[in-house]
């Protein structure tokens, strides 16, 4: 709990975070003036939008790599503990494979609930370079196409300036 508003506001509070909290003195603060608790949550969420596509696109290398024959599950259980990617993402991750390695009953389209937008705003108002968040925001945005029209696109422009082959609808050509 990222928690904003007057230091002496938030000690007559504090009981309500310390019950709710992990331990007293443990998964939360005091993050500042008013306002600050949601500045530091939204920036917490576009982090958290750069891991999740730094593992997702990870176990899809692992994935590729077809004459491995690697368990995705498997290696999410070994680097769950004592590897220095760690972290309740990748248990997350653990146990979305154990229960089904394919994730054959998923669509990969991934919504977004605006932290990561605001994160991506915020970051261009200040001047502050963020491209890994942006890059996450972007690829959620590419997991809701059916079809990239600017994909498209691209594989005709290299095929209009160097003849590279594409791929047809149809598949003939």
């Amino acid at each position: 709990m990222m928690v904003g508003g007057e230091a002496d506001v938030v000690d007559q509070v504090r009981p309500i975070f310390e019950t709710l909290a992990p331990g007293p003195d443990q998964g939360w603060g005091h993050m500042g003036p008013s306002g600050s608790g949601h500045f530091t949550k939204m920036v917490h969420n576009g982090i958290e939008y750069g891991l999740m596509e730094a593992y997702a696109e990870g176990f899809e290398i692992l994935r590729a790599r077809e004459d491995f024959n690697l368990d995705l599950h498997q290696i999410a259980e070994v680097w769950r503990y004592g590897s220095v990617v760690r972290s309740w993402l990748l248990d997350l991750t653990a146990n979305a494979l154990a229960e089904d390695g394919e994730l054959s009953t998923i669509k990969g389209y991934v919504p977004d609930s605006g932290e990561g937008r605001w994160t991506v705003f915020e970051a261009i108002n200040m001047d502050v370079p963020a491209p890994v968040i942006t890059q996450a925001l972007y690829q959620r945005f590419v997991s809701r196409q059916e079809e990239s029209f600017a994909a498209k696109l691209l594989a005709a422009m290299r095929n209009q300036f160097g003849g590279h082959a594409v791929k047809h609808v149809d598949g003939d050509k």
